[in-house]
């Protein structure tokens, strides 16, 4: 059994949570950081946790074996190299670093400690994933594909209103981009590679974040069109176009609810919808996985990192052409 502390007490982590329940006897919640003790008492006793550190030095001086770090992304960085160089194995939410150099940084340290650590994107963890994989042998030539992740963020009436929303806030480096357009492009990437070239776009909100955009990338046999936003909702999902079918993904960061409509107009049903904390089990698996078990899967963690990398690239380079700045 692995215990594990989490940083931050948003509903993300609790669904992480509760994805680890699912896995049985593997971890062990033992402890909870927050910067407000009652706030971590109150949220770690729903788990039956009672142990909260407010001073993240503490916490990276304990006996925990594994961190989640689920803190806004301006603290991605500095909280998992502190929990990386005291020995702790960490699974940080994405976007796992807000620069490359960052990241290739961490990687770095964390193979020179032979830790684990990793970016907790949920999709290329699943089932449905290499599901997916799998289908775009079937649809023959690809000449098209259309990622879309526009969601009307729950902040948004308040930021109309004026109130200060971290979500919007460039100090927290966050946007529509960080937060929903690494949903698209971890799948272009992951599926297609890495594209030849890459034409991005945004619109910015009061606060000079992005509240909406999105890319096209440019491959020799295809194009794949990236969009997202914070400020509307899609109600069309996203797609991959063959000459033998078509791959239509109603959510390309849950992968459910997929089908695949073959060119006669038949059609194979090729997931279903369950809750959300269902579907962070994999990640938690595969943490779990690595930990254990580093030797036999330290080829797959690599993969996964390089991946990763690349994502960081991407939008990095999507950031730079578009304008989007952070004040950290």
């Amino acid at each position: 059994m692995i215990r594990y502390a989490t940083i931050g007490t948003s509903w993300i982590t609790e669904a992480y949570i509760r994805g680890c329940m699912l896995l049985g006897d593997k971890f062990q919640l033992a402890a909870v950081y927050s910067r407000d003790f009652n706030k971590g008492k109150e949220f770690g006793s729903r788990f039956g946790c009672e142990t909260v550190y407010t001073d993240l030095e503490e916490l990276a001086a304990s006996d925990i074996e594994a961190v989640y770090v689920a803190s806004p992304n301006a603290f991605h960085y500095s909280q998992s190299k502190l929990m990386l160089s005291h020995g702790k194995h960490v699974i940080c939410e994405k976007p796992i670093t807000v620069t490359p150099d960052e990241l290739e940084e961490l990687q770095t340290l964390a193979r020179e400690k032979a830790l684990v650590y990793m970016e907790a994107h949920m999709g290329s963890h699943m089932p449905e994933w290499r599901l997916v994989t799998d289908c775009i042998k079937r649809l023959g030539a690809i000449s098209h594909a259309r990622f879309d992740f526009s969601q009307r963020s729950s902040k948004l009436d308040g930021h109309l209103k004026g109130e200060h929303q971290n979500i919007f806030d460039p100090k927290m480096a966050t946007g529509a981009l960080m937060d929903l357009g690494i949903y698209c492009i971890y799948p272009a990437l992951g599926w297609f590679g890495m594209p030849d070239d890459i034409y991005s776009y945004c619109t910015k909100m009061s606060t000079g974040i992005d509240g909406s955009g999105g890319a096209v990338l440019r491959y020799s046999d295809k194009t794949v069109e990236l969009c997202w936003a914070k400020t509307g909702e899609s109600r069309i999902g996203s797609e991959i176009i063959g000459e033998k079918g078509t791959l239509v993904i109603p959510s390309i960061s849950k992968l459910t609810d997929m089908k695949l409509i073959h060119k006669d107009g038949a059609e194979t049903v090729l997931s279903d919808q369950p809750d959300k904390f269902h579907l962070m089990r994999y990640e938690a698996n595969d943490f779990y996985r690595y930990i254990t078990n580093f030797e036999a899967f330290k080829d797959e963690l690599g993969a996964a990192n390089r991946l990763a990398l690349d994502v960081s690239r991407v939008m990095f380079k999507i950031r730079e052409q578009s304008g989007i700045k952070f004040d950290i």
